[in-house]
């Protein structure tokens, strides 16, 4: 009897870490995350190590995200596309590797193990004319007013090709607020909806920023 109680309560423990994991995988899938800023490319927004959470709702239905999110997003497989690969017609970046079978989608996309994942500023949805000039962004012919932006700070190229392109469907063009450091939409082209991976929500650490992240766009 005292052998079959402890196999009932390893079982059990078992099964309580079995619902456990699943309601983890739940959470971070569907809800949201915490992630700590690791890369300036959204400075001053986003300082390195600072702590946020990230919505997963809107990322699981492929919706749009609104001018101004800060999102996050798989990396594209070039961070930079060359004068013989540019493609105007079809400015989108491109994502090579695409698993297939259940075990390395779960491995890839849920504990995102091997996968890369950006983090910058929605510039333009689609339909939009994102045009990268005079030292500054213009959308529809009219100047962004990016005041979340350093006043010293300008907006080139970058070395980019995609500095003038209309947003295709079901895409955005991303910027990151560090516009001499950030590798971006003007570098690899728009990002397909379905690799949205997350919205930049609340900032809560440290506690004297603790609240929503600014996100306004004119």
């Amino acid at each position: 009897m005292e052998e079959k109680s402890k196999k009932k309560e390893i079982l059990e423990w078992i099964y309580c870490i079995l619902i456990a994991i699943v309601i983890v995988i739940l959470i971070k899938s569907f809800i949201g995350v915490p992630t700590v800023v690791k890369q300036s490319s959204m400075y001053p927004t986003l300082v390195q190590n600072e702590r946020l959470w990230l919505s997963k709702w809107g990322a699981n239905f492929d919706s749009i995200p609104n001018r101004g999110d800060i999102i996050t997003f798989e990396a594209p497989t070039e961070r930079t596309v060359d004068a013989y690969h540019v493609d105007y017609e079809h400015p989108v970046a491109e994502y090579k590797y695409n698993p297939t079978n259940l075990i390395t989608k779960f491995v890839y996309y849920t504990l995102e193990i091997g996968k890369t994942s950006y983090i910058k500023r929605v510039i333009g949805i689609p339909g939009d004319h994102v045009q990268i000039k005079e030292d500054g962004v213009y959308v529809n012919g009219g100047k962004l007013n990016e005041d979340y932006l350093q006043d010293w700070v300008v907006t080139t190229d970058l070395g980019g090709l995609y500095t003038d392109v209309i947003v295709p469907a079901g895409t955005v063009y991303v910027l990151g607020d560090n516009r001499g450091e950030s590798v971006d939409s003007r570098r690899f082209g728009c990002i397909p909806v379905e690799k949205i991976e997350s919205k930049a929500v609340l900032r809560f650490w440290p506690l004297n920023k603790f609240g929503g992240i600014y996100k306004k766009v004119k």
